[in-house]
């Protein structure tokens, strides 16, 4: 099995299909644009072949976190309440304005400090999909009606300790 494969991101394809003709294995030729793993020896050939991109190569296992100092952890954290306490600030305002470019940019604040949190949480430990905790929650979901995709989730992410 390959250490990598290829993953395109059909937001940069252009549809020029050169993967389609230099791929040795035929893994990029799908109906939904997206690269069959399963065939894919990852070669590269097809990353090197598209014009726009939109192909790169990622690991199939991916590093370990390292592991962050508790006062690192702390502070993010602080980070990511202050970031809350804004957006409750924001929808507050948002929701008392009339004006439609103060709510436009409301909106677009909001969602900025969400995608920060993310970030912050993301970089604490949290939310990545090889972590501990991601495991432990896809374990509590295998008793719900969500079992069968965590099922399957859990059998495809490798847990980093």
């Amino acid at each position: 099995m390959a250490k990598q494969h290829a993953y395109r991101d059909l937001k940069l394809c252009t549809k020029d299909c050169l993967c389609l003709f230099v791929c040795p294995t035929g893994a990029t030729n799908t109906e939904t644009g997206q690269i069959d793993f399963e065939k894919c020896i990852g070669c590269g050939a097809c990353a090197n072949a598209c014009p726009s991109h939109a192909i790169t190569l990622v690991p199939n296992k991916m590093p370990p976190q390292q592991k962050k100092k508790d006062t690192v952890v702390k502070e993010l954290f602080v980070i990511a309440n202050q970031k809350i306490e804004e957006i409750k600030v924001l929808k507050y305002l948002l929701k008392n304005t009339t004006q439609e470019s103060e709510k436009r940019l409301y909106k677009a604040l909001i969602h900025s400090n969400k995608v920060v949190i993310e970030d912050l949480m993301r970089e604490s430990g949290y939310m990545l999909p090889q972590s501990k905790i991601s495991n432990d929650f896809l374990q509590s979901l295998t008793k719900g009606e969500m079992k069968e995709v965590a099922n399957q989730l859990l059998e495809k992410i490798e847990i980093n300790d």
